[in-house]
């Protein structure tokens, strides 16, 4: 099958560095717009626009009956969702299904195996991955206490749906078992219109390391290595890296062969991510869950196996068996990325929209930007902060870090707020540099620089 033309069914960096890979295979392009995003880097760059809706992006970006409805009055023969608002949406894809749009990502009974989390960690258990004691959804407050006790505080409150840290609470006390819950169901049904929750084990001392893979649905299942995503403020991602720092041979293997086999188990067509908690004190892993999308921290993995995955989807998605097999592909060198986001770290990093009136990126070979901003761009309100991932690439982890470090201090952004100068400081502290970072690092950093005490490195 031949792909023609694709909607493009998101916004910011995600939707030109989509419009960018379909350019790159001869596929033509629509943006799907809200009003705030008529002007965008996106839609100017695109072969056309279209405006499914307001600012609110729950009347444009997050309402499938208007991405459809697009894809069908441009003509369009695929839908790539991107990832956040509808990409691990199972009603969008049914519905591009019915009207004979390809949905360039997994299949609905995918999204809906692997995009919820409970349903996620049954097939996990079930093909011999290593889970953590959890529990089944659960329906009132008591039936948590009870399922706690048993677990085992610490305790993590957790979305069945959904991700990015949305409905997401730890509990290392029994008596706020109840409160915490009535805030995570609120939060979980307000950005995802599910607020079922349950438990899991907290392993306090962890990192964050996924899984990279592709299938093509023909049986075909690789991956292309793991990626460390420990460096987190409150469940959000703010640094990746790839591969990650100080895995033995034996684990690395032993972690991508798991992620491998759950991919396999569901027959997984379009590119995943499999998530795992790793217990520094243990040094066990263990499945968290499964991002049935592309996600935002792939050019690490695209940098140092110099396969492109937004192409790889299309591909799949057009039928097409697998270019490569495991033993084909390739792992040369180290590359971090550094989310930057409008916000301001000063004030317990509340957004700061505005206009830039200043961006001058840094420029090197070893560089890499995925961005949707330029001077006078005006940053709205209505979405997510993100202005940027800046990567860079070393032949080891060293000289990324070094590189990296110069990029953020040759990164001038005027007119509103932004995370370089922390991002700096973060990648320059000593437990970054020496790998001894987990899941609290950045929390910690940020409540110690509110008491005056964080150590780290002033920038440049």
């Amino acid at each position: 099958m031949k792909l023609v033309r694709a909607l493009i069914a998101n916004r910011g960096e995600i939707a030109v560095r989509i419009v960018r890979a379909c350019q790159a295979i001869g596929i033509e392009t629509v943006i799907a717009t809200s009003e705030a995003d008529r002007d965008s880097l996106a839609a100017r760059i695109a072969d056309r626009t279209f405006c499914v809706g307001p600012a609110n992006a729950l009347e444009s970006y997050l309402n499938p009956e208007r991405m459809v409805g697009a894809a069908v009055i441009t003509e369009c023969d695929c839908l790539h969702p991107g990832y956040g608002f509808l990409s691990e949406s199972p009603a969008l894809a049914k519905m591009c299904a019915e009207n004979d749009i390809v949905f360039v990502g997994p299949s609905p009974d995918h999204i809906l195996q692997m995009g919820n989390k409970i349903l996620a960690r049954k097939i996990a258990e079930e093909c011999g991955v290593p889970t953590l004691p959890g529990s089944e959804p659960v329906l009132d407050k008591e039936e948590a206490v009870g399922v706690a006790r048993k677990i085992g505080l610490p305790v993590m409150i957790k979305a069945a749906s959904g991700g990015g840290g949305r409905g997401m609470q730890i509990v290392d006390d029994i008596n706020a078992l109840a409160a915490e819950i009535e805030v995570a169901a609120s939060e979980a049904g307000a950005a995802f219109g599910d607020s079922t929750l349950y438990l899991e084990k907290y392993i306090s001392n962890a990192r964050h390391i996924e899984v990279q893979v592709l299938g093509d649905g023909h049986g075909n299942i690789v991956h292309l290595g793991e990626r460390d995503c420990s460096l987190q403020r409150r469940h959000q991602k703010m640094v990746e890296e790839a591969p990650a720092p100080g895995l033995s041979v034996d684990l690395r293997n032993r972690m991508c062969d798991a992620a491998v086999t759950l991919a396999r188990t569901v027959n997984y067509k379009s590119a995943g991510t499999v998530e795992f908690i790793f217990d520094m004190d243990s040094e066990a892993f263990y499945f968290l869950e499964m991002n049935t999308r592309i996600q935002v921290e792939h050019p690490v993995t695209e940098m140092i196996t110099g396969e492109d995955l937004v192409e790889e989807q299309f591909r799949i998605a057009a039928g097409d068996k697998l270019r490569f097999s495991q033993a084909e592909i390739s792992f040369r060198g180290h590359a971090i990325e550094c989310r930057i986001n409008a916000e301001s770290p000063e004030a317990e990093f509340l957004p700061s929209p505005g206009e830039i009136t200043d961006w001058q990126p840094p420029i090197a070979p070893y560089i890499r930007l995925d961005s949707h901003c330029f001077p006078n761009y005006k940053v709205p309100v209505n979405y997510d902060s993100m202005l940027a991932k800046l990567v860079v690439y070393g032949r080891d982890r060293h000289q990324a870090i070094q590189r990296m470090k110069h990029a953020l201090s040759q990164f001038a952004i005027d007119g509103i707020e932004t995370t370089v100068d922390f991002q700096y400081r973060l990648i320059s502290s000593s437990n970054f540099i020496n790998g001894q970072m987990n899941t609290r690092f950045v929390d910690e950093i940020v409540s110690q620089s509110e008491k005056g005490t964080s150590g780290l490195p002033i920038p440049l």
